[in-house]
């Protein structure tokens, strides 16, 4: 990731606060909403994670948003080359329109697209980041990332439900087990077998990869952190593929 004198100090979650007001709102006399509070103490952890990498590296901020991500780093780590990938027009429009507030000189490329495109994804970024990755779109940042030989994966999923790819084999092999209806039991029950999913998909590109928590669960239930290192040992990626290919198999995936 480079050495010490190329990073810079994490910030802390009031420095964060700062930085998104003066970047996304911009008006004195107001405040950040109760849920750009919660934001970012996410962003301030996430920022934390970043602030391992040189400032040099290229960094894509992926289903990016208003590019939160990108932008801050850039703001308050000194990131130099960000590539932004968003498929919504007005979040587009408001990543740039925040991105010329940046009091920092910074390189920002702002690519309207679905994230899931391959043509819109720099070869061999050093890290992605992923915060809050909504249902599919995390299986599209972790198939991407890896095709363009990302480097680095940060990456924090959420809203679980039928959008995701491996949901219904999830669901299924769920019904067929005789698992119970309720509600907050069976969530936690899919949501292990997508992750499960997810961890070992990484794993057969070539990824050596690494679970824990991003926040509190107080924060948001859905604060998992996946952290991926692109390895490609051999012997590692067809454990994983066979791995992945059983339990596909077995939950008729």
């Amino acid at each position: 990731m480079g050495s010490m004198a190329a990073r810079a100090k994490a910030p802390t979650v009031d420095e964060v606060r700062g930085a998104l007001h003066r970047l996304f709102i911009g008006v004195r006399g107001t405040a950040l909403r109760k849920e750009d509070e919660v934001k970012a103490v996410e962003l301030a952890a996430m920022l934390k994670e970043l602030s391992r990498f040189r400032r040099d590296a290229l960094l894509v901020d992926a289903a990016a948003g208003k590019a939160p991500v990108g932008l801050l780093a850039a703001e308050l780590l000194g990131f130099a080359r960000i590539a932004v990938i968003e498929r919504d027009a007005g979040r587009v429009e408001a990543c740039r329109e925040a991105a010329a507030r940046l009091t920092r000189r910074a390189e920002i490329e702002v690519r309207h697209a679905d994230v899931g495109d391959l043509g819109a994804w720099p070869e061999a970024p050093d890290v992605v980041a992923a915060l809050h990755a909504c249902g599919f779109a995390a299986d599209a940042v972790i198939d991407a990332a890896a095709r363009a030989r990302a480097r680095f994966i940060l990456l924090v999923p959420c809203c679980y439900g039928k959008g995701v790819a491996f949901a219904g084999g999830a669901s299924k092999w769920a019904t067929l087990m005789g698992a119970p209806r309720q509600g907050a039991v069976r969530r936690r029950l899919l949501d292990a077998l997508v992750d499960a999913e997810r961890t070992l998909r990484l794993e057969s590109y070539g990824y050596e990869v690494t679970v824990a928590p991003l926040v509190s669960p107080t924060v948001t239930p859905h604060n998992l952190l996946w952290r991926a290192r692109r390895a490609v040992e051999p012997r590692a990626m067809e454990r994983a593929r066979a791995s992945l290919e059983q339990l596909r198999e077995a939950l008729g995936a």
